[in-house]
């Protein structure tokens, strides 16, 4: 088994009378990518308060790197590297300078510091615009020159709090593709995402959250052939809805209706899709069964507003 790096047990917090975290354990191994998904108000960032010694647990323990947190809380964020969900960025400084000022915030040493932020900048794309200042790059440029500050000082373990929030799709693909490199590295990765797709590309593990609670953990594969069905159907148009109430739903395991789409789980799609065709004025999509259908299942339709 590979080296545990990060080690989280029983974890528990509260706010006022409200549990915001409950008895939650957790581990993240050497290379691997451990990802936290969950609703508005899971838990997640209290989580990750936790991890990085901002907050306190009222009950429980945190383990990063040998040490202990938050005993041990400057030694171990010595060896981390973050990225908030907010731009930190200094917007007086330029590219190069926003390197070197964080990297001696880890008492490295100027020639230090200067010797990595070439390699720094070539990995985030952003070489070019060495001499450019925040305030001028794309959302993408700049989440991308947030990682490379988090690489600063070589750090054996990444925090990432939702890093792709707000980029685009072309931006977010450069993003992964860079997560992976740092992955085949040999660092490893604490995720939280709100895209599914993203957390089925990059996480080795999952664990899902609801109410403070985790309610799910494992390979993201694994836990969609554990909690659904293989295929999925959606059926929408004019005469979708009356589906709900039809011979049609006998060839499906589950069916849930979402807005104006009717989604049929089922283990065959044969005998539903032949059944579906006699309704042509429908539009229908088949599909394998995927994270989001996952997330869905486990913690609801319902929209849930920010606390």
């Amino acid at each position: 088994m590979s080296e545990l790096l990060f080690q989280a047990s029983h974890l528990n917090k509260r706010y006022g009378g409200q549990e915001v975290v409950r008895d939650l354990s957790f581990s993240i191994a050497a290379g691997e990518c451990l990802g936290v998904i969950g609703p508005n108000g899971a838990g997640k960032t209290t989580t990750i308060r936790m991890c990085l010694g901002l907050t306190v647990p009222d009950r429980g323990e945190v383990k990063a790197l040998g040490l202990e947190m938050p005993r041990d809380a400057l030694a171990i964020k010595a060896q981390l590297g973050v990225v908030s969900q907010f731009d930190t960025l200094d917007p007086d400084f330029t590219l190069a300078e926003n390197l070197l000022v964080y990297g001696r915030y880890f008492g490295m040493k100027d020639a230090q510091i200067r010797a990595r932020i070439p390699q720094l900048l070539e990995f985030a794309a952003l070489t070019h615009r060495a001499n450019a200042k925040p305030v001028e790059l794309s959302g993408g440029m700049r989440r991308r020159l947030s990682l490379a500050r988090a690489l600063v000082n070589d750090p054996r373990l990444l925090l990432l709090d939702e890093p792709t929030t707000g980029l685009d799709p072309q931006a977010r693909h450069l993003m992964w593709e860079r997560l992976q490199v740092l992955l085949q590295q040999g660092k490893s990765i604490l995720l939280t995402t709100h895209f599914m797709d993203e957390a089925e590309r990059l996480c080795t593990r999952l664990i899902v959250l609801d109410h403070g609670r985790k309610i799910a953990e494992g390979r993201p594969r694994d836990l969609i052939q554990q909690h659904l069905e293989p295929d999925v159907v959606e059926a929408y148009g004019n005469g979708a809805m009356a589906l709900v109430d039809s011979s049609v739903k006998s060839h499906a395991s589950r069916v849930e209706v979402n807005g104006e789409t009717v989604f049929f789980y089922t283990h065959r799609a044969k005998p539903l899709l032949d059944a579906l065709a006699a309704h042509p004025m429908l539009r229908i999509l088949h599909r394998p069964a995927n994270l989001e259908d996952l997330f869905l299942k486990l913690t609801g339709r319902q929209i849930r507003e920010e606390a």
